[in-house]
């Protein structure tokens, strides 16, 4: 893959759209119980290896907003990051959610859990986090996969 400025602006655009649509319903964004809309965007390395930067990015930046701090930058973006690489190997469409979910149900909840003190939390901030991460990614990142499926030329990768 050429690094030029048509690699970077998706890139880019992967990122901002993933942090303005965390940022734009952050009440929902954050916390043990969330439901974060951006997730959905966690179906394009279906298409596209330059989604992987994009969502890490991306999760850098919103997670700066987060009230659990540079830890949930680093945590986030690591979750974001596993799950991205994971997703981009899946050849089922309908199996691409998968990472996102587990990834982040073991790994943020984990984070959740710990982070509030409270070993005995870890698995219902998986619960919840897995739900919600389920929610998203099949309720509206799967309609997003489909609708661009139509259009994977724009992800093409000179």
């Amino acid at each position: 893959m050429k690094l030029n400025v048509r690699t970077i602006t998706i890139i880019a655009v992967i990122a901002a759209l993933y942090a303005a649509l965390t940022l734009a319903v952050a009440p929902l964004s954050y916390g043990m119980i969330q439901f974060r809309v951006s997730e959905a965007l966690t179906v394009l390395p279906y298409f596209t290896p330059l989604a992987i930067p994009g969502l890490t990015i991306g999760v850098i930046i919103a997670n700066f907003f987060s009230s659990l701090g540079m830890v949930d930058v680093i945590v986030g973006s690591a979750a974001t990051f596993i799950a991205a690489i994971w997703t981009y190997r899946i050849k089922n469409k309908w199996l691409v959610p998968i990472p996102a979910i587990l990834v982040n149900a073991v790994i943020i909840g984990t984070e959740i859990g710990l982070l509030e003190g409270k070993v005995s939390l870890i698995p219902i901030a998986m619960l919840w986090v897995g739900l919600g991460e389920l929610g998203v990614t099949y309720l509206l990142g799967m309609p997003l996969l489909f609708a661009l499926e139509k259009r994977k030329h724009l992800f093409k990768i000179d």
